[in-house]
């Protein structure tokens, strides 16, 4: 039995530290793969939340400007998927549509998303995306709301959505 003993102690000792050394490297590499999923975790929550954009629309700010006493103001929320969410309130203005369009500051662009009127208010429907261009133009903060009037068939007031 001592001679058996004296045989495997070696191995069996080798054997040990060799099952040590493997379930420390795994502990190692759970700890560090969970904390980079956690990390992870929090960059995406921050950026699954996106930007929230408050928003001030005039005639002031249309192209070429309206005068006008209309008045409109809200929030857009883009997020980093590239959904679009959000509400603006009208005053002195009877709408007859309201959109998002793709423009920069001083020029007039294309509507990309229509929004829908509720009384004063003008909301973007659920589902409602960016494409990855009309993304890139909002970071620049080439978007912006128009709310059209009857008397103003091209835009009574609006507010750009400029990023921070």
């Amino acid at each position: 039995m001592n001679t058996l003993l004296r045989m495997f102690r070696p191995s069996l000792a080798a054997a040990v530290a060799a099952v040590l050394l493997v379930a420390a490297g795994c502990a190692s590499t759970e700890k560090s793969e969970g904390t980079a999923r956690s990390e992870g975790a929090a960059k995406s929550a921050t950026a699954g939340k996106g930007q929230t954009i408050k928003v001030a629309l005039s005639g002031d700010n249309v192209v070429p400007p309206v005068k006008t006493k209309a008045t409109g103001n809200g929030t857009i929320t883009v997020g980093a998927d590239k959904s679009v969410s959000g509400k603006i309130n009208t005053t002195g203005v009877d709408g007859t549509a309201a959109h998002i369009h793709d423009g920069a500051p001083g020029k007039n662009g294309p509507v990309i998303i229509p929004l829908t009127k509720s009384g004063n208010d003008w909301t973007v429907p659920a589902g409602a995306k960016l494409t990855d261009e009309q993304y890139k133009d909002f970071q620049a903060g080439n978007l912006y709301v128009n709310v059209h009037s009857a008397e103003n068939k091209s835009g009574e007031i609006r507010g750009n959505l400029s990023p921070k």
